[in-house]
């Protein structure tokens, strides 16, 4: 058997152990849900402060324009929100309205309590006590009670104090005078962000010293994502992944591009082969798309010049891997060329170069909150991204030997042998293999000049892997159905596609790449799961 076979096996057992967990999870839900409700904390009539706590009514949270409609409401109405991040020792004796969630509370006795609260990552300690102004013991038994990742309001005065506070982001306490609960979590959760949120180093530490503490597998967390979402690594991947596209987008407009949206439902396929999404479409055969290619190209024909696209991408491999998704985010790029397919390549080196940059510069904070759960060394690069040709890069392989083909594609261990050798020869980990064998490449790839075998194309790595394939199109349309039919494509199934080189078309290339692959391979994570929001992989389709 196969190694994919046993994974896909396995994975199979352990999605149906997970479903009898969730359903033994559930009940348990249902029935400590029941019991907080019959045990819930009232707000005693003869407490006289009643009015700086408790739960906020339904009323309250319709967008409620009246000030006096409850205590909540009459609270907050007339202060400004303090985002957790924003506060500093700059804020010291000032009085602030925080929202976040229920990180973890400590009573410490009935006369005083600590509450955590957490808001997109950053954490800060809130201290409720009698000794404060507004505190009841009352009170300080209601914020006791409260259940992890409830979302609550605090107002308090920030203070300083004189000792570094573990385990929170915010070196400030807020002592709290009023503290609303605006929406309760269940008693019970699937999985707790604070355990979601440990490294692997922490919990082999702790077994060392005799403490074993919960570890969440893949899975788990999958299942329970908007859980798992909230940890500050997963905060920083996905601000990460925002500004990559960002900073892709802002900077293809600066450079003359225009953005496009293509069709997701189209005829045939995009690329050719079998690993398409069939669907019915009004009668008619059809499948989602692979890939903009065909669309974006189109899109210079229609004398744009220089295009992008930001879009979903389908690809219906079962391909069990670190690395594939069913469902991904494609960066698309198409652009005419003046003279040689070099230009492109020319965008591509600027692009991330630029990226990396930007990202290193705006995203310190969120690499650091990444790093602290899944370590990894800064990606090294070059300034001017190195270029090899496919034969260069053969030759490194053979001399280091690594017997390959000569004319066919390389396979994930040599791309990850080429990866190490080019690291250990020119100190980059981001580089450009151009000139591919004519073979591997899509039929509408234009041969070289010089030898047919092989043709203007590249593939870009990082770490070792493949993140951006790109190429100069063939823009003649007699030698386009030529190429087509030479690898099995249906002509009427992609016509419009090829008549729209017969109304004049320029010499034109592009390229595309994975948001979530270049995420993924940035901060070296290691699975492209960790880099999508919600996965679509051969055997996940929920949440």
């Amino acid at each position: 058997m196969s190694s994919e076979s046993e994974e896909q096996q396995l994975s199979k057992k352990a999605a149906k152990k997970e479903a009898a967990k969730q359903e033994k999870l559930r009940r348990r839900q249902e029935a400590a849900a029941l019991a907080s409700t019959a045990s819930s904390l009232s707000v005693e009539e003869d407490d006289p402060y009643s009015s700086n706590y408790g739960d906020v009514s339904l009323p309250e949270l319709k967008s409620c324009t009246q000030t006096d409609a409850g205590n909540w409401s009459l609270a907050i109405s007339s202060m400004e929100w303090t985002p957790v991040g924003a506060l500093t020792q700059d804020s010291k004796d000032k009085e602030v309205l925080i929202r976040g969630r229920v990180h973890i509370t400590r009573p410490v006795s009935k006369n005083m309590a600590f509450v955590v609260v957490r808001e997109k990552g950053f954490t800060v300690q809130c201290l409720v006590t009698t000794q404060g102004e507004g505190v009841s013991r009352q009170m300080v038994k209601f914020v006791a009670g409260l259940n992890r990742e409830s979302i609550v309001d605090a107002i308090g005065v920030v203070s300083v104090p004189g000792n570094p506070i573990k385990g929170t982001t915010q070196q400030v306490e807020i002592h709290v005078r009023k503290l609303y609960c605006v929406n309760k979590a269940l008693p019970s959760l699937p999985i707790n962000v604070e355990d979601a949120a440990r490294s692997d180093a922490e919990i082999e530490a702790a077994l060392q010293s005799g403490d074993k503490l919960p570890r969440v597998n893949q899975d788990t967390r999958l299942n329970f994502r908007v859980l798992d979402i909230r940890t500050p690594a997963n905060q920083g991947i996905f601000r990460i992944q925002c500004q990559v596209g960002t900073i892709f987008r802002q900077f293809l407009l600066t450079e003359g591009f225009v953005e496009i949206h293509t069709p997701k439902l189209i005829a045939g396929s995009s690329e050719g082969g079998s690993a398409v999404f069939k669907l019915d479409y009004k009668g008619q055969p059809a499948c989602l798309a692979q890939s903009p290619q065909l669309h974006k190209q189109m899109a210079i024909c229609g004398e744009f010049g220089r295009v992008f696209e930001i879009g979903p991408v389908f690809r219906a491999e079962d391909s069990y891997t670190h690395r594939h998704l069913c469902e991904f985010t494609g960066l698309d790029v198409e652009m005419e060329i003046k003279k040689h397919y070099s230009e492109v390549m020319d965008i591509v080196d600027k692009l991330f170069v630029t990226m990396f940059d930007s990202l290193n510069e705006r995203c310190q904070k969120e690499l650091e909150a990444v790093g602290r759960q899944y370590p990894f060394e800064p990606l090294k690069y070059k300034p001017k991204t190195l270029r090899l040709t496919f034969e260069e890069g053969v030759q490194m392989l053979k001399d280091a030997g690594v017997e390959v083909d000569p004319l066919g594609d390389l396979n994930t261990e040599a791309e990850r042998k080429l990866g190490q050798l080019v690291l250990e020869k020119y100190d980059t980990e981001f580089y450009i293999l151009h000139r591919y064998p004519l073979a591997v490449r899509p039929f509408y790839t234009m041969p070289c000049y010089d030898n047919a075998l092989y043709s203007n194309s590249f593939d870009v790595f990082i770490r070792g892997e493949e993140i951006i394939s790109g190429a100069q199109r063939v823009h003649v349309p007699e030698f386009l159905a030529e190429r087509a039919q030479s690898l099995g494509i249906d002509l009427n199934s992609i016509s419009t596609y090829i008549d729209s080189f017969r109304y004049g078309a320029p010499p034109h290339g592009g390229f595309g790449v994975g948001l979530e692959r270049v995420v993924m391979l940035f901060c070296a994570l290691g699975n492209i799961r960790k880099t999508s929001l919600f996965p679509r992989d051969p055997q996940r389709i929920a949440p």
